[in-house]
């Protein structure tokens, strides 16, 4: 709700805008809103101050910049179908290859859209599961396929941070949330590698045994990466608190 014009309009026609509101409103608000303001508190930041990138990675996956408590950005659109490569969403892709799979596979928009949001993913590179416990399993195993998709998925996920940390000049906190953001260490690992130019700086033993609300870089690295357990319906309860 606090993003600016410039961040929420497509490139289309602004009629479809004003006649049907066509613009990204993005998903996982809640979320994304509850593990900001826990992760400024446990590096010592207020609610309301810092640059701050949620990664919210779960089957349904989604990048939210934070600036001083208000969302700058964030990687779902107009539905959740944009953004990161997910356990079954297809994430960003060019528009044109809908008309042209529906050529070659002679599909409608309803088939081709289904395909999009439940078999493809890391489902549909991996051919395997769209569970990254799995994935992982039978890439140890030496699943190439397994591996690309978590490949295509950290690669997803970093390309994303990093326009993030452009469009506020800079970040303080990277948080990681969620089923695999909380629990697949290895996962966050490899995003972390990608991010040394930021200056981060990850505590592989911290992020190794990580179980709690916690800060996983060293106390050297310029930027913050923490884990924060998501919680949704305490996030509803304060909001709804506010507002009555």
């Amino acid at each position: 709700q606090t993003m600016e014009a410039k961040a929420y309009l497509y490139g289309l026609p602004y009629e479809y805008y004003e006649k049907y509101q066509i613009r990204r409103f993005g998903f996982h608000g809640t979320s994304h809103s509850f593990v900001a303001k826990q992760a400024a508190q446990l590096v010592g930041k207020g609610e309301q101050s810092g640059k701050i990138i949620v990664c919210h990675l779960g089957n349904g996956a989604s990048v939210c910049a934070v600036k001083d408590g208000k969302s700058v950005d964030t990687s779902m659109g107009l539905t959740p179908l944009e953004g990161l490569v997910m356990g079954t969403r297809s994430g960003d892709l060019d528009p044109a290859i809908l008309e042209y799979l529906g050529k070659k596979e002679k599909l409608d928009i309803e088939s081709i859209l289904s395909i999009l949001n439940k078999k493809s993913g890391v489902l549909g590179i991996s051919g395997v599961s769209s569970d990254f416990r799995d994935l992982r399993e039978e890439a140890d195993k030496g699943n190439k396929r397994a591996l690309l998709a978590i490949d295509v998925f950290v690669y997803r996920v970093v390309k994303y941070i990093g326009a993030y940390a452009a469009a506020m000049n800079g970040v303080d906190v990277i948080a990681f949330t969620a089923g695999v953001g909380e629990n697949a260490s290895a996962l966050r690992e490899s995003i972390c590698d990608y991010l040394a130019y930021l200056g981060l700086d990850l505590d592989k033993e911290k992020n190794k045994n990580c179980k709690k609300a916690e800060i996983i870089s060293t106390a050297s690295s310029k930027v913050f990466a923490v884990v924060v357990p998501t919680n949704e319906e305490l996030e509803i309860a304060r909001q709804t608190l506010q507002m009555v």
